[in-house]
Parts: structure tokens; sequence; C-alpha cells
């Protein structure tokens, strides 16, 4: 069984794996899930701190990272050129 701290290392390294994200984006997706209290009940219950957990959470951060942020890139408008 692995610690609070260890589960939330192999979610991110699942996700540097999985999606070719890097570390910094990877941790950073995971403590914005962590801050958004994904994570609550894996800190209480230690039986949800498994391999097979960690994976269907990697996906899961990685299927809702822009979902809460969608980015959309500002409008430039277009003048003419004299």
């Amino acid at each position: 069984m692995m610690t609070y701290e260890q589960y939330l290392d192999e979610v991110t390294t699942l996700m540097t794996e999985k999606f070719e994200l890097t570390d910094e984006d990877a941790i950073k997706h995971v403590m914005r899930a962590q801050a958004n209290d994904f994570f609550t009940l894996h800190d209480d219950l230690p039986e949800m701190r498994t391999q097979e957990r960690a994976e269907l959470d990697a996906q899961t951060i990685y299927d809702q990272r822009n979902k809460s942020r969608p980015h959309t890139p500002p409008q430039r408008s277009v003048k003419p050129r004299k």
C-alpha cells in the first residue's frame, strides 16, 4: 500500500509516461486536482491507494485537465494595412 505522497507521485509519473506530459505539466494537473479535493478520500482511505486506482485517476485527471479552465486565445482585431 502506498502512502498518500507516494500515491500522488505515482499518478504524476503515470501522466508523464502515458500522455507524454512534461513533469512540470503533470505536477500542475495533479496539484490542481488536489486543490479541488479530488484526492480527499485517498487521504482518508488507504485502500484507495492502489496501482490500478492510480492508473484510473491519472486518466481521469488527464481527461478533465482543461475542462475547468478552457483556453480560448484572445481575439485579435484585424485592421487593414494602409
